[in-house]
């Protein structure tokens, strides 16, 4: 083998190895990429499964769609105590989503379905606070949230628990109250298993 020979297989060797370094930079990227949203999965779900969020969501989430002002501040301070804790915590996911440190998706199979639901019953008292308070940013990434959410549909999507069903699956869920069925063996008819308190009909002949 010749010097030719051999600087033309170096060359190949070295543009290989910028490849694989830039390969495994990507890889490298979309690693760091996905443990960031997993970690902002984990401290979402912190921040809102929480006694205090629990508590406001009690107070607030009773209330008709809609409700004004008025009817929000009859419970009294509690509940515009309540309703200042949801809308807090709404306005920082929404700043994060713009800031792009956690995606909208996340966002919106997590909480976008309560986050539409809890400013239907008190975005009529977020803007009385703007006009009383001379306060037009209350809660503005809160309500940007919620307009993002409902510009991609979340109100109007299939539950995940339809959504992601197995294919294989084509019974329907069981309701409250179905008695129970035993699997038919072939050549049988499905029996209903007898509820509770009920005796079984004795076989004939």
């Amino acid at each position: 083998m010749d010097l030719q020979s051999l600087s033309y297989i170096a060359q190949i060797l070295s543009a290989a190895t910028v490849v694989v370094a830039v390969v495994f930079g990507i890889v490298q990227v979309r690693l760091a990429r996905q443990q960031r949203r997993d970690l902002a999965a984990v401290e979402l779900m912190r921040s809102i499964q929480d006694a205090e969020f629990t508590h406001s969501l009690r107070l607030i989430g009773p209330l008709p769609p809609g409700a004004s002002a008025r009817e929000l501040r009859r419970g009294g301070d509690a509940h515009e105590d309540a309703a200042l804790a949801l809308g807090t915590r709404y306005e920082t996911l929404g700043y994060l989503v713009f800031r792009g440190t956690i995606p909208l998706e996340l966002v919106e199979e997590q909480v976008g379905g309560v986050a539409i639901a809890v400013w239907k019953r008190m975005g009529d008292w977020v803007a009385a606070i703007r006009t009383e308070q001379d306060q037009p940013l209350f809660l503005e990434w809160f309500q940007w949230l919620v307009q993002e959410l409902e510009a991609r549909g979340r109100a109007q999507q299939t539950p995940a628990y339809e959504r992601y069903r197995p294919a294989a699956s084509t019974r329907p869920l069981a309701r409250p109250g179905d008695a129970p069925r035993l699997a038919p063996s072939d050549g049988e008819r499905a029996v209903p298993m007898p509820a509770s308190g009920e005796t079984p009909d004795r076989p004939r002949g």
